[in-house]
């Protein structure tokens, strides 16, 4: 296996093996605690711009099958891995981890401490890099790290977002899928998603619950959304900063007078948070994994969750009047939910979706269609029932 480095912004220099695709790419740094779900990692689109390093020691073990991707391939920059496994076992798997990033182009860095590179983002935060399997002049890698554009005031939505408007029509498919709603007969509401990025099973559950999906792209004027006549409003996750993004906030701006029931997940929590006259910030090394404990303030019960965001609402900018903070980061405090106290709109700043990561939080899609039933904000009695509806369905 041919020689391949990583270089931060700081100076570090890191040699391993490379495999996957040849080449040189440049990104964030950042690191997922996940200890499984790599898949689903390298297929979401909010991973655009971003160098991922796994914490999980050994990555590639089950390989890769088809129905795990969340978009139409990696979206990741790099990847990175302490080891990864030669041989992989799983009877649902197409072909090994190695070809899968070959085939789609990505550079791949296996047999360094991704310990130290966590401990290290960890400490001074986030950090931009290069990984190369051609370059292996380390100044020239950490000069060329220096002068890579980072990710604060990218609009990066804009390289993830369709083209062009379609509908989703595909629930859960799979008998490995999370638990089932048991949805009967046709669609009882009609959701637009507004796609910045959006991951292939939050389309799944919105189907699952029961509507039909039309998808837009994220430059999709309020003109092209109302004539869709939509029973509710979804802004997606995404890449990067949300502050560029600009075209979407305004759109929302517009629409929030329609009173359009709305939710919003990742960035588009922070877009919403934006367009009601909040402040966003980058957090110093984001939230990336599967075990993030998250407080629903409502209930009082704690939900173990998949997050993968490294910009936030700050929690202070917004108006408590009119916005309702919801949930509450365990480890650091961030905001995590709000709900507005007056307009249907609430949005969280986790993946309910999961894919990878626990199902505690898929009630929240049930809220979403509760709140198109009442055109109001899902109360806290509403929250508490539909996660009793969750916990009879496992």
């Amino acid at each position: 296996m041919a020689t391949c480095k990583l270089a931060l912004e700081d100076g570090t220099v890191l040699t391993g093996r490379h495999f996957g695709a040849h080449g040189t790419r440049d990104g964030e740094v950042v690191f997922n605690t996940s200890m499984a779900g790599y898949q689903e990692i390298l297929t979401d689109p909010s991973y655009c711009g971003q160098i991922v390093t796994m914490t999980y020691p050994l990555i590639g073990n089950y390989g890769v099958t088809d129905e795990d991707t969340e978009s139409n391939g990696p979206r990741v920059e790099a990847f990175v891995v302490k080891e990864l496994a030669r041989r992989h076992s799983n009877f649902r798997a197409s072909k090994p981890l190695a070809d899968y990033l070959t085939e789609n182009g990505i550079v791949g860095l296996e047999g360094v401490d991704t310990r130290a590179i966590t401990r290290k983002l960890r400490i001074k935060g986030a950090l931009k890099g290069v990984i190369s399997s051609e370059i292996l002049d380390d100044e020239a890698l950490v000069q060329r790290a220096i002068d890579s554009p980072g990710l604060v005031g990218r609009d990066l939505v804009k390289q993830v977002s369709p083209k062009e408007s379609f509908e989703w029509h595909h629930g859960f498919e799979s008998p490995f899928a999370g638990p089932a709603r048991g949805q009967q007969g046709g669609p009882n509401f009609h959701v637009v998603a507004i796609d910045c990025g959006i991951k292939r099973n939050i389309l799944r559950n919105l189907v699952d619950c029961g509507c039909r999906v039309t998808v837009v792209p994220a430059t999709a004027t309020g003109e092209q959304i109302r004539s869709h006549s939509p029973d509710g409003l979804f802004v997606s996750n995404g890449p990067g900063d949300p502050e560029p993004v600009t075209y979407t906030i305004e759109v929302l701006k517009r629409l929030i007078a329609d009173k359009i029931p709305t939710f919003g997940i990742c960035l588009g929590m922070e877009l919403l948070g934006l367009a009601l006259g909040g402040r966003t910030f980058k957090l110093k090394f984001g939230h990336r994994g599967g075990n993030q404990p998250v407080q629903n303030l409502a209930t009082g019960r704690v939900e173990i969750t998949a997050q993968n965001h490294g910009f936030a609402v700050d929690i202070d900018s917004l108006d408590a009047g009119s916005v309702e903070l919801t949930h509450v980061n365990l480890n650091d405090k961030t905001l995590e939910g709000i709900a507005h106290r007056e307009l249907p709109i609430f949005a969280v700043q986790y993946h309910p979706e999961a894919s990878p990561g626990p199902h505690d939080a898929s009630y929240l899609f049930d809220c979403f269609v509760d709140m198109m039933k009442t055109r109001r904000p899902p109360t806290t009695e509403q929250m508490a029932e539909a996660q009793r509806r969750l916990e009879k369905r496992r």
